[in-house]
């Protein structure tokens, strides 16, 4: 498995989508509701597509099921890190710590060894997306900062866990893309019960009528992204692909910067440069 130029440009298209539905969850009022919509319509958008594309085989449904476990914990620590902490601040810290943790356990659950100019861009890129992130701001914050460390380490997982369910269905004679739609049918389902318990239907409804049109784009947007990166790491190593798809953060600043007339410091200057470059580690390695 090597990372090509046009996988490279797959991901980074994920990047984007992924920091655009996360740039929707901050700017709402409610972000744990807005999170259940989102996936809750993403499991609607991924129904028929089954009819399309069929279910997994049998061996991936193990690491369907671990998953969509997994990922309650992703949005319960996706939208406490949101409601205490900005998203220049916890977005970075979540992205930009799960990637290392990834080609660790990698390298123990999936075999890989990475070349040393491609842990060179692992690192890279870690140091990049933090340097977007930390700020003194991370020392005034303390729950959004627990928040998002909690999340990078519940986001290496189910991304080691998603590496070898989506290998494991390829090996199988299935499809990556089967794996992914599995997934989002089942994924929405868990959380948004969790919060329409909490909250009541009579309280939930109004709100994620409201929300609908921009929820979908949204869902739409993370299982694009998502299934960009599934797709991704049956063609390149699972470590590479979870690094260069945190170049969201890049996408995230540069987005704050333009539409929403964030200054571009020295720090986010600086930051920027070492992403590019881990890039380009990456592949060259």
């Amino acid at each position: 498995m090597s990372l090509t130029w046009g996988v490279v440009a797959a991901v980074l298209l994920g990047a984007l989508l992924h920091a655009s539905w996360n740039a929707l969850v901050k700017s709402s009022t409610d972000k744990a509701l807005d999170t259940a919509v989102i996936h809750l319509l993403g499991s609607f958008l991924a129904i028929p597509l089954v009819l399309l594309a069929g279910w997994p085989p049998a061996s991936a449904w193990p690491f369907i099921a671990a998953s969509t476990v997994i990922h309650i914990g992703y949005y319960i620590a996706l939208t406490g890190a949101y409601k205490h902490g900005d998203l220049g601040l916890t977005y970075p810290l979540m992205r930009g710590t799960a990637p290392l943790l990834v080609a660790l356990s990698a390298s123990v659950t999936l075999g890989e060894r990475l070349s040393p100019l491609a842990w060179t861009g692992v690192l890279a890129i870690c140091c990049g997306v933090l340097a977007l992130g930390l700020s003194r701001h991370a020392l005034e914050t303390p729950k959004a900062v627990g928040f998002a460390l909690a999340n990078a380490v519940v986001i290496a997982a189910y991304t080691v866990v998603d590496g070898l369910g989506v290998r494991a269905t390829v090996a199988a004679g299935g499809q990556s893309w089967q794996y992914v739609i599995a997934l989002f049918v089942l994924d929405g389902w868990p959380f948004a019960l969790l919060v329409l318990g909490r909250r009541g239907a009579a309280a939930a409804w109004p709100y994620a009528r409201a929300r609908a049109p921009v929820a979908t784009g949204a869902a739409a947007a993370s299982f694009g992204s998502y299934g960009i990166a599934l797709w991704a790491m049956t063609q390149a190593p699972v470590a590479t692909v979870a690094a260069l798809r945190e170049t969201s953060v890049l996408f995230a600043s540069l987005l704050g910067t333009w539409f929403l007339r964030e200054a571009f410091t020295t720090r986010r200057a600086i930051g920027t440069a070492t992403i590019v470059a881990g890039v380009m580690a990456l592949r060259l390695g």
